[in-house]
């Protein structure tokens, strides 16, 4: 007589991958519209590349383990990669930064580790600091906001998806016409010439809290990350450890060094810390298990975040954050697995 087995948890999910992914895309769609409204069209077409190079990547790999594409293509896992890699790249980027970005993430950080639920680290962060290792000047061209006082040379769409696919503006221009620093990027630099806080913050690039535009871009991603906890895609332990482990230091060094420490509200609202807290350090495989060992991994992120912010070599440290913590999610499970009823914790 055979028994048929059956391991806990004895209740099966009724959420699929699918179904969580496509709200995930939903939750961002109202930051991608004032994204392209403040910044252009370039992010729908690195959009558009990166979605080609994921999918024709996770195809290929799938047909190369010896299984059917479609089983990995149906659950969106590499559309919602290609649109958090858009979202890391600057407006301007080459069609072949893009396509490395992509093909590093699928390639290197998700099938070479076993496909869907076997990589360590996140994907799309992998192919993120690739990039931004390997072509830095393609990495710093960022535009600054369409807003009507700020004083630079705007591209058309066809402008912009010129130099997309060819990496050369048109002869009437230069890079420093059209391009500006992000707010991190100008902060870092002003505080290591020697100027204040209040001085850089008195720029035309810098708003209420952050910088222009992206303050509202940031705002769009937060509104998206409360109804992905609302919809249960996520759990809240993620995103407040690591909004917490940027903020806790970012107040005490503003506290006691306002000149040379930017405050906590301009850490909150510049470059991915809202994107890093509620979309990608919440990747449920790559991150910490248990709710205590969730709590540390995502202050530990928050922390190195606004370590490298403040005294590394780049403006934001949101990736090299989840990387290095993925990297230690194993300890952090090991330490704060749930001890099992009737056992003592040494017999466990």
């Amino acid at each position: 007589m055979e028994f048929k087995r059956l391991d806990a948890p004895y209740r099966s999910s009724d959420a699929q991958v699918s179904v969580l992914m496509l709200k995930v895309l939903v939750a961002l769609v109202p930051a991608l519209v004032a994204y392209v409204w403040f910044f252009g069209v370039g992010i729908l077409i690195n959009i558009a590349i990166a979605t080609i190079a994921c999918v024709s990547a996770e195809a290929l790999m799938m047909l190369v383990r010896g299984r059917r594409p479609e089983d990995a293509l149906s659950d969106y896992t590499a559309l919602v990669c290609a649109v958090l890699i858009a979202f890391a790249l600057p407006q301007l980027t080459p069609w072949w930064v893009t396509v490395t970005a992509s093909f590093s993430a699928i390639i290197i950080a998700k099938h070479m580790y076993g496909g869907l639920g076997f990589n360590i680290f996140n994907p799309a962060m992998v192919g993120y600091v690739i990039v931004l290792i390997a072509f830095p000047r393609d990495m710093s061209l960022w535009l600054p906001p369409n807003i009507g006082d700020m004083d630079y040379t705007r591209l058309s769409v066809f402008e912009t998806l010129q130099y997309t696919l060819t990496g050369s503006l048109p002869s009437a221009y230069t890079f420093d016409e059209i391009s500006r620093a992000t707010p991190l990027d100008a902060m870092k630099a002003g505080l290591g010439q020697m100027k204040t806080v209040d001085e850089m913050r008195a720029m035309p690039l810098m708003g209420d809290f952050g910088g222009r535009g992206w303050e509202w871009i940031a705002n769009f991603i937060g509104l998206g990350g409360l109804w992905l906890l609302y919809e249960k895609v996520i759990r809240w332990h993620i995103p407040v450890a690591v909004l917490a482990g940027v903020l806790i230091p970012a107040t005490i060094m503003h506290l006691f060094n306002p000149g040379t420490f930017a405050p906590p509200g301009f850490h909150l609202f510049s470059g991915a810390t809202i994107l890093g807290a509620f979309f990608i350090a919440t990747d449920p495989v790559s991150a910490a298990a248990s709710p205590k060992g969730r709590l540390i991994y995502g202050f530990g992120i928050g922390l190195i975040t606004f370590l490298i912010r403040s005294y590394g070599a780049y403006a934001d440290g949101i990736a090299f954050g989840i990387l290095l913590m993925n990297m230690a999610v194993p300890f952090i499970d090991r330490v704060t697995k749930t001890r099992i009823v009737g056992h003592s914790r040494a017999a466990s």
